[in-house]
């Protein structure tokens, strides 16, 4: 009689052990787009450059909603929604997600600008990122609109201003963009920036992120998609 208990406690640890690997392993998400009463929400990946559906929820009359996707490493994904009506530029969140509990607030009105993400690291770095990297966007807005203004007017002097402005502009960007990325070696959201945001920097920079990464990081899918990248570049140049 011992030894089936403590045959019976060793398997239930086991399963048990099993359940937290496949929970681990995969993303539980959750959320809700407040207003919606019918529709379909598409979970996507990138593939190939191309946005692949790898996952669909269907709506109706109750606007929470919940799956599980498997996923291995931390990536960025998107919700998203199909309105049934009309193709709304407004229709598609952007989240990095990662192995277990994601929750995304959203409302119909203001799909994107609205959602509240909560339960992902990189999420939160790459939120934090964004803040600072839409004044360099902003401020790129706006030096295209008075270079414009001044190719109007054919005004030379102010062209050489703008024009040096912008780089400057750009050099502050993929530095900080360069400096984020190491500073947060130890998360996904270090590769990621470096192959979606500055992937045309110098490569000593690129080098730099690439060995900076933590071997975990190193491992994930971005990190091994930015190793390979930055190989790739060393090759082309050696030849």
């Amino acid at each position: 009689m011992k030894k089936l208990i403590v045959a019976f406690i060793a398997i239930a640890l086991v399963t048990v052990s099993c359940d937290k690997k496949e929970t681990t392993d995969g993303l539980h998400l959750t959320g809700n787009v407040k207003g919606l009463k019918n529709g379909t929400l598409y979970i996507q990946k990138v593939v190939d450059t191309a946005l692949v559906a790898i996952d669909s929820i269907k709506i109706e009359g109750n606007s929470a909603f919940e799956t599980t996707i498997k996923l291995e490493s931390p990536e960025m994904l998107y919700l998203f929604l199909d309105r049934g009506v009309t193709n709304s530029l407004d229709n598609n969140i952007m989240f990095f997600a990662e192995p277990g509990n994601i929750n995304i607030e959203a409302n119909l009105d203001n799909f994107i600008n609205g959602a509240k993400i909560t339960g992902s690291k990189n999420q939160e770095l790459y939120e934090e990122y964004q803040k600072v990297n839409s004044r360099f966007k902003d401020e790129s807005l706006n030096l295209i609109e008075a270079k414009f203004k001044a190719l109007k007017r054919q005004d030379q002097k102010a062209i050489d201003s703008i024009t040096a402005k912008g780089e400057s502009n750009t050099k502050r960007k993929y530095l900080f963009a360069t400096n984020f990325a190491i500073n947060n070696k130890d998360h996904e959201i270090a590769p990621y920036i470096a192959l979606a945001e500055i992937y045309d920097i110098n490569i000593k920079f690129l080098d730099t992120i690439q060995k900076s990464m933590t071997p975990k990081v190193a491992n994930s899918f971005y990190g091994k998609k930015l190793t390979k990248y930055v190989n790739d570049i060393k090759k082309e140049e050696n030849k």
